[in-house]
């Protein structure tokens, strides 16, 4: 054996010659190494056998700890001949650690100009030699000689083996192991290892015996590189879960934008009473599965992927709010066109005028538009009416998303929340209104109060030692809060506050309920004690409401009280119209379509009620989740507004019951902070525990099962209307005609199957000229041919008096009040046959007709609305307008003084009360020293 090379060290552990080895292959026994100290007992690394075999994997294995233990004696130790050493390579790139364990057998004395090996000198010896070689190959090669101060290795004595078989040369003249050696070389583990025998000695385990020379080209990398493809599949969980939403995506637009045909394309004519679900085709549903099924690929990874989160529920959303806008080039809901007429008064006219329209009595939104698009140069607001419904509901996430970054929750748990948000939203109040507006500045509020306002103090009282009630109220107050503290500084709190103050009144200003749920939603977290704002902002906001109906909105409620505080009190009237009263009457197929969305509203609000008590039992309190769902209701005390009252409570309740869902799939609480991806799982004090990685992936599979239910649900709800709901092209180009002949006014005729104050028009209506057209109904009946009440109405109204006849009406008619299916044809014949009528515009969705002949002497009115003057006002409004700024101003300063704290302006505080108080009083004192002598006198 060659001595090692001079950058090699050679390191033999302490033994005694006098003992020798045990016949068993253990390590003798020693009292002292050759410096005196104790050797270390670990177990070998076996023999390896003389002809380069590999040993046998059963036997214990030698470990090394690569320390200079050693004494000086062993480093001039002569190299015992015998079977090549057996090398066990760590993976350090620095050096290579080798073992080498020489069989105890008789040795020949030492040649003369040997050195000295200290006491081994006869007898059987137990040597363990341990090298550390660099990173160099471990045998000589012919590009790497052996180095010249390689000694000869010591002639070894004759002595009688057992005759071995050596290794088989190859045709090639490689040598070749022999079977069993090489099914030992690469299967057989080290013990206590999951490595087999060639990789732990760093090489590959058909690699050629130490005998033959190692060529580069044949040589084995120490680590193999993982092909491409490995590399791409491991890191499908990064660009899988996009490249599906984006597929999805694409899938559904062309599905739905494309022409009619197989699997593709949506054929309106084939919409029927179940709505637009209908005539889609089926690759739109397998769409919309697909990007959920992306969606819940990323939340199953539980990080907060917030992009790839953001951008997929973006997704969604244009798939479910989107529909209508790909399959039509119109905008959807009637309604909206008359809003778009209100912005169009307000260019052309520069005011605003209630006696148009009550809604005129609150224009913050619409002048906004007007400003902005004028502003702009745009003049055509069909492309906005047309996507507002899916900017709307993609503007909504953004608060909300806010508002879940404050609660207590898993990652799954928010973005879940945030999904329901989307898929369970069917009002249909985000088209172009002021009420779609609004409903962004109420989650925006709330958010700012929440983010930047919010509080949390934890129950420090004892518990009270009598009473049950009190009892299990200081459990709850004692449970661990909801929602997360945030802590600013002063000025940025001040900022938000006067943010806080701009966004309730242009609430105020723009729509009748969305400043009472915002006043009612943070009074609720003052005494809650969710936020630090005091009781002075609410006062603050509610003189705000109170002084803007006093004296801005007189037009609307004077002679009208009833009309505006008549529904107080009436919850059971309010709930009854706006469910039972919408069931009955409709045709059968139709009935679906209610009893889906009223099914939603359930379905919601049961998750929300699992999600609370679940949350309950692992002692957390949502006080914030559960006030915002509660709040709204509150709302049935005040008004039927329309027998719509009801949809406006779920529409503000959704952010508090989507919460409270989302915890009904996933109520646990994150393990460190509120991004931590980890879930603490509760105590439970039962013999039956379930494993929580499976109950969560459960709870994963369960909540994308309801969500692609929902979803399909929704397309029921929210577009189960349109056959009535819907506007083509035609329908817009008769009102066009119209618009076009109005000079100086006109007057337009609707379909109804009563008289009386019912309805708005199922007609695109009031897009233009608003103040020049007035818009009345008709009554029609069943039968079709009967048309002796239109021809009734005609003839005593006015020239320019035009009957419109459209598909959207007679829809209406069939699915809400039972009209025959034929109706719209039918009565279209009747009308074209008719004498007296003529036909003026001919679509085919809609039709105008009007009098052949008006009777002699009647003239066109020159506006189809008279404009009012100024508003009445009482003796003391003056007086009331000075308490109101005294009042504003005192109160604010109050709450800045609050946010700033300090003991020296607490006695700053109590004097500004002196003032806020007393001005607070007087001025609600006019206010309703108004509504009486105002409202009261012009009955």
């Amino acid at each position: 054996m060659t001595t090692a090379p001079a950058a090699e060290t050679a390191e033999v552990e302490g033994t005694d010659p006098t003992h020798p080895a045990p016949s068993d292959g253990t390590r003798a026994g020693s009292d002292s190494g050759p410096t005196g100290t104790a050797p270390s007992e670990a177990p070998e690394v076996p023999d390896e056998a003389p002809d380069g075999g590999v040993p046998d994997p059963d036997a214990p294995v030698d470990s090394h700890d690569g320390g200079d233990r050693a004494s000086d004696e062993a480093d001039d130790a002569p190299d015992t001949p015998g079977a090549p050493p057996e090398v066990i390579s760590d993976d350090d790139d620095s050096e290579v650690t080798a073992v080498m364990r020489l069989p105890a057998r008789p040795i020949s004395p030492p040649a003369a100009d040997a050195p000295e090996a200290g006491d081994a000198s006869d007898g059987e010896i137990d040597t363990t030699t341990e090298m550390r070689l660099p990173s160099a190959p471990l045998r000589p090669t012919p590009e790497s000689p052996a180095p010249e101060s390689a000694t000869p290795k010591p002639a070894e004595p004759e002595r009688t083996e057992p005759e071995r078989t050596g290794p088989v040369a190859a045709e090639d003249g490689t040598p070749e192991r022999r079977p069993r050696e090489r099914a030992a070389a690469t299967s057989s583990p080290l013990p206590g290892t999951s490595e087999t025998a060639s990789e732990a000695m760093g090489a590959p385990a058909d690699r050629e015996p130490r005998s033959a020379p190692r060529s580069p080209e044949k040589a084995a990398p120490a680590a193999a590189r993982p092909s491409r493809t490995t590399t791409v599949m491991r890191s499908a969980a990064m660009w899988l879960p996009p490249l599906l939403t984006i597929e999805g995506l694409i899938m559904y637009v062309l599905a739905l934008r494309v022409a009619p045909g197989p699997l593709r394309g949506v054929d309106v004519t084939k919409i029927d009473a179940l709505g637009l679900i209908s005539a889609m085709p089926v690759t739109a549903f397998a769409a919309i599965l697909l990007m959920l099924v992306a969606f819940f690929v990323t939340i199953a990874q539980n990080t907060d992927r917030k992009f790839l989160l953001l951008f997929q529920i973006a997704a969604i959303t244009f798939a479910l709010h989107g529909a209508s806008a790909l399959i039509s080039d119109e905008a959807r809901f009637p309604t909206a066109y008359v809003h778009a007429g209100f912005v169009e008064y307000i260019n052309r006219t520069g005011e605003s005028s209630a006696i148009l329209d009550a809604r005129l009595a609150w224009p913050g939104f619409f002048a906004l538009v007007a400003f902005v698009t004028k502003a702009a140069g745009v003049t055509d607001l069909s492309t906005i009416m047309r996507w507002t419904p899916l900017l709307s509901n993609l503007l909504y996430l953004l608060p909300f998303v806010l508002i879940l970054r404050q609660v207590v929750a898993t990652t799954r748990a928010r973005w879940f929340a945030a999904l329901l948000f989307v898929i369970v939203q069917w009002i249909g109040q985000d088209y172009f209104s002021s009420q779609g507006f609004t409903y962004a500045i109420y989650l925006a509020f709330v958010a700012i109060v929440l983010r930047w306002f919010g509080k949390v103090e934890p129950r420090d009282k004892p518990m009270p030692a009598k009473g049950r009630v009190r009892r299990l109220l200081a459990r709850l107050d004692g449970l661990t809060p909801g929602e997360l503290p945030h802590s600013t500084g002063v000025y940025d709190r001040v900022i938000m506050l006067i943010v806080l103050i701009g966004l309730f009144g242009t609430a105020t200003a723009s729509h009748q309920i969305t400043p009472f749920m915002m006043l009612g939603a943070l009074s609720g977290l003052i005494l809650l004690r969710r936020t630090s704002l005091s009781w002075a902002l609410p006062f603050f906001l509610g003189l705000i409401v109170l002084s803007w109906i006093s004296y801005q909105t007189v037009t609307f409620w004077s002679g009208h009280i009833d009309q505006l505080f008549g529904g107080l009190g009436r919850i059971l009237q309010n709930l009854q119209s706006n469910t039972g009263d919408r069931i009955d009457g409709s045709d059968p197929r139709h009935a679906l379509v209610l009893m889906a969305r009223l099914g939603i509203c359930g379905v919601i609000l049961a998750l929300a009620a699992i999600g609370l008590l679940r949350r309950v039992r692992r002692g957390v309190g949502d006080r914030a989740a559960l006030l915002l769902l509660c709040i709204p209701v509150l709302a049935l005390g005040l008004q039927n507004y329309g027998g719509e009252i009801g949809l406006r409570i779920y529409l503000f309740a959704l952010p508090g019951a989507c919460i409270l869902a989302a915890y009904a799939f996933f109520p646990n609480l994150p393990a460190g902070t509120e991004d931590a991806p980890e879930e603490t799982v509760p105590i439970r004090r039962r013999n039956i525990r379930f494993n929580p990685e499976l109950t969560r992936r459960i709870s994963l599979l369960l909540a994308a099962g309801c969500a692609m239910a929902l979803a399909m649900v929704f397309l029921v709800a929210r577009y189960g209307n349109e056959q009535f709901e819907r506007v083509s092209a035609s329908e817009v180009a008769a009102m066009h005609y119209i618009y076009d002949h109005d000079e100086p006014s006109a007057r337009v005729l609707y379909l109804s199957p009563t008289l009386g104050p019912e309805v708005t028009p199922i007609i695109p209506w009031g897009e233009r000229d608003f103040d020049k057209i007035s818009y009345e109904q008709v009554e029609v009946s069943e039968d079709p041919a009967d048309l002796s009440g239109t021809l009734t109405k005609l003839r005593a109204s006015p020239p320019n008096t035009y009957l419109v006849a459209t598909r959207a009406q007679a829809g209406y008619l069939q699915l809400n009040h039972g009209y025959p299916a034929d109706w719209a044809p039918r009565f279209r014949a009747a009308l074209d046959a008719h004498k007296d009528l003529k036909r003026v515009f001919n679509g085919e969705d809609a039709a105008v007709y009007t009098l052949k002949s008006f009777p002699e002497g009647t003239e066109i009115p020159e506006r189809g609305v008279p404009i009012g003057g100024s508003d009445p006002t009482s003796p003391w409004t003056p007086v009331g307008l000075v308490a109101l700024g005294v009042t504003w101003i005192a109160l604010f300063t109050y709450q800045v003084f609050l946010l700033r704290g300090g003991e020296r302006r607490s006695k700053a505080r109590r004097r500004i009360l002196f003032i806020a108080v007393p001005a607070f009083v007087l001025a609600l004192a006019v206010i309703a020293e108004r509504f009486v002598v105002i409202g009261y006198q012009l009955q």
